[in-house]
């Protein structure tokens, strides 16, 4: 089922982008992709007693007011959607969403622009939409797990406590993740004193602060680092022993850690994933010590011999859309290939042989 509904979804994704251009209004919108989507759901969007559109919602004073669609199930409704023009931000216009949610006796709400779906629920106060969704599904980054979560609305697959016991388990799991993240950029103090005060017995003065601030975020990165080594190499059935030199280098404690400059670049988790599949690629063809990196304020560098003169990739994931700039063509003429994931990396195994090639 997963299987399946994965690969509609991609094909809707392929729909999208080729089309939106030529989708001017937000009933086009509505008519190209979310109906679509509707019936990957499995839901007949030509049966007026499972799918109505358009569907009226007396809300106080206000008569006949619209919702784009209501889902019913055994003459129930159990989800309303609300759509936007595909240019629309799926984040910003919920508050439609909120009067309607408040009147229906759907548990979820779907607020989309077609190419994104965010799913609420009422887990902060009975039939009150919280302020942000539980979950979201972006067709242009379709992941394992979200593929799991959307599987509980299909028309088969849907079950209203399952769901409500994901909704709430997703909610808080993402506000998690978000403020370790969070941890990860800027350790806060609170963070920082819990950690040292395992092992540090003296007052934490705010010069002290200071440096274990950046010991932390030193610690976390290193950490991180190595459990990624570990995950590639168990995924990829490697055997042989990870090289002694590390695959970003931890550059030595600057004594003026307390300056108010702070570090310019920053290497992401992401980044520290996608160059370790770089890696893994290309150290079945050369020892994996002649393998360097070196990140920038502007790309994450993957270098041969660590020399400059020698790039196999670049990663540039420092926006909205991510790229793997491959130098198959020569050192001087760098291709890059848009990511929808960072295993699509792995797409591009020939390419990346091909750079190395290059330097024989």
């Amino acid at each position: 089922m997963e299987t399946d509904l994965k690969m509609k979804l991609e094909q809707l994704h392929q729909r999208v982008d080729a089309l939106k251009e030529q989708i001017g209004t937000e009933e086009a919108t509505k008519n190209a992709f979310v109906m679509p989507f509707i019936q990957i759901l499995g839901y007949d969007i030509f049966n007026p007693t499972e799918v109505i559109p358009e569907f009226i919602c007396d809300i106080g004073t206000k008569k006949g007011e619209k919702v784009d669609y209501v889902i019913k199930r055994d003459g129930e409704p159990i989800l309303i959607i609300e759509c936007k023009h595909w240019r629309g931000n799926a984040d910003a216009h919920n508050s439609q969403l909120h009067r309607y949610y408040h009147v229906s006796k759907a548990r979820f709400g779907v607020l989309t622009n077609g190419h994104i779906y965010n799913f609420y629920a009422d887990l902060e106060k009975p039939n009150i939409m919280d302020e942000k969704p539980f979950f979201t599904l972006d067709l242009s980054n379709l992941k394992d797990s979200n593929i799991k979560i959307l599987e509980k609305f299909t028309k088969n697959g849907y079950h209203l406590e399952g769901i409500l016991d994901s909704a709430e388990a997703l909610k808080y799991i993402k506000a998690i993740r978000k403020e370790f993240e969070k941890e990860l950029i800027e350790p806060s103090d609170e963070l920082v004193k819990m950690l040292v005060s395992k092992f540090f017995e003296k007052p934490l003065t705010a010069t002290r602060m200071i440096a274990f601030k950046e010991y932390t975020k030193k610690a976390l990165a290193t950490s991180i680092n190595e459990s990624i080594n570990s995950r590639l190499k168990n995924a990829l059935h490697i055997n042989d022993a990870i090289s002694q030199k590390p695959a970003v280098s931890v550059e030595p404690i600057d004594e003026n850690i307390g300056s108010e400059e702070g570090p310019k670049v920053i290497t992401t988790n992401e980044e520290l994933e996608g160059s370790q599949i770089v890696k893994a690629i290309l150290r079945e063809h050369i020892p994996s010590s002649r393998i360097a990196f070196r990140d920038t304020q502007s790309y994450f560098g993957i270098l041969l011999d660590d020399n400059n003169r020698k790039p196999l990739a670049r990663l540039h994931f420092n926006s909205s859309n991510k790229y793997l700039e491959v130098f198959n063509q020569g050192k001087d003429k760098g291709e890059k290939k848009l990511l929808n994931d960072i295993d699509d990396i792995f797409n591009y195994k020939t390419e990346l042989v091909d750079a190395l090639k290059n330097y024989e």
